[in-house]
């Protein structure tokens, strides 16, 4: 990351709020997850992306990046028109007339994959594949979290928790002719989407590294049991998926898993400064403009209220990244319209100069935003539409 003022003077023109890549220190994530892979696929999770134009850039940079894991069927739909294939969608789709359209494109020869945990999607797959005279590409997605004294280690995620009931669910959907049995997922979130190094929690975090050794044994295990089950009785999928951002180092290690889902971290938004074995460079940023100066050393930003999702706190939170040393009044916080910051630093500031921020979380901010400001070398290469920006939202 440059200095301020290298950002401050590249930006001036732009109008602002304004959200923009750093090119140099995106390439560097690229390239350091590329030779995290180990040798297995990495598929891009296209809710941290959320970029038609930033998603093209990654899968042109390095054959391991191979497919998309989406995170509705809308989008699925939308990045196949746009010339992608090899499309997963995370979560399980009810709504027909997506559904509809999916078993339509699958049955002329897409690749567009619909996850499944129950046997009620099941059921519905089936009758709309019947309607539509097609079939259904279906992977399983099961659960990996895990139990320690009483507490739930993950996220409430699939019903498929006992070896028992994944083997037999696997089976019947292997055994439908309205279904092709294209890949098996588990997301280990407790592993992949868990901040262990968080400088203001030193006892929390050693708790959770304790957790997470002992959640990674019962997880490798539970694997090796599904993986030895579909070799012994032949069961031919296309894919075994698993991992995030936050496990690449772990999951790609282990045998049977044949890609690890990576999304967020491309952009490296401030939460995944808070791992203790991995560290990238933060890539993604956004700028609001000074435009009040209320009272000495307070300065009011346009905008800012960018608040990640997830269970309400302070890490949740924009960062403030640059000058050093500002941070956000106690009362207002990042505010929908304005954001006052008190800063006492060096940097003299002026109305119309920037205040630097990173978002908690990676795609999500892309949602208030037409486009992404691509800088490299001192100057703007390009901008990059978001979704936003090609008219589209999926959620």
């Amino acid at each position: 990351m440059k200095d301020y003022t290298y950002y401050n003077d590249v930006l001036q023109n732009e109008a602002k709020p304004t959200l923009f890549l750093e090119l140099e220190a995106f390439r560097a994530n690229l390239k350091a997850v590329a030779n995290s892979a180990k040798g297995k696929r990495i598929r891009v999770a296209s809710k941290s992306i959320r970029s038609v134009e930033a998603l093209r850039y990654i899968f042109n940079y390095s054959s391991v990046f191979q497919g998309v894991m989406c995170f509705t069927g809308e989008e699925a739909l939308y990045l196949h028109e746009q010339g992608f294939d090899d499309l997963l969608i995370a979560y399980p789709i009810w709504n027909e007339k997506t559904l509809k359209a999916i078993c339509e494109k699958v049955t002329k020869g897409a690749i567009i994959t619909v996850m499944t945990d129950n046997i009620e999607h099941l059921n519905r797959l089936e009758e709309i594949a019947k309607q539509t005279n097609g079939h259904f590409l279906v992977c399983i997605d099961i659960d990996l979290s895990t139990n320690h004294f009483g507490l739930h280690f993950g996220v409430h995620r699939s019903p498929l928790k006992g070896l028992k009931e994944i083997k037999d669910f696997i089976d019947i959907v292997y055994e439908n002719d309205y279904f092709t049995l294209d890949g098996v997922m588990g997301y280990e979130a407790q592993i992949a989407g868990v901040t262990d190094a968080d400088p203001r929690h030193t006892i929390k975090n050693t708790t959770i590294r304790n957790l997470k050794k002992q959640s990674r044994k019962e997880i490798i295990s539970k694997r090796k049991k599904i993986m030895k089950y579909i070799k012994k009785y032949k069961i031919d999928v296309r894919f075994i998926n698993g991992g995030g951002t936050g496990s690449l180092h772990d999951t790609a290690t282990q045998q049977g898993v044949t890609e690890v889902t990576v999304g967020s971290g491309f952009y490296c938004p401030h939460l995944f400064d808070k791992y203790d074995e991995f560290k990238l460079q933060p890539a993604l940023f956004f700028a609001l403009e000074i435009t009040r100066k209320p009272a000495k050393d307070i300065y009011t930003c346009f905008g800012g209220g960018y608040i990640a999702s997830g269970a309400v706190g302070e890490d949740k939170w924009p960062e403030i990244y640059a000058p050093e040393k500002a941070k956000f009044t106690a009362n207002e916080g990042a505010g929908e319209v304005q954001t006052p910051i008190v800063y006492k630093g060096k940097q003299h500031l002026n109305l119309g100069d920037i205040i630097i921020f990173r978002h908690s979380k990676a795609g999500e901010i892309c949602e208030r935003f037409h486009k992404i400001v691509v800088i490299d070398k001192g100057k703007i290469l390009e901008h990059w539409e978001t979704y936003r920006g090609d008219g589209q939202c999926f959620l």
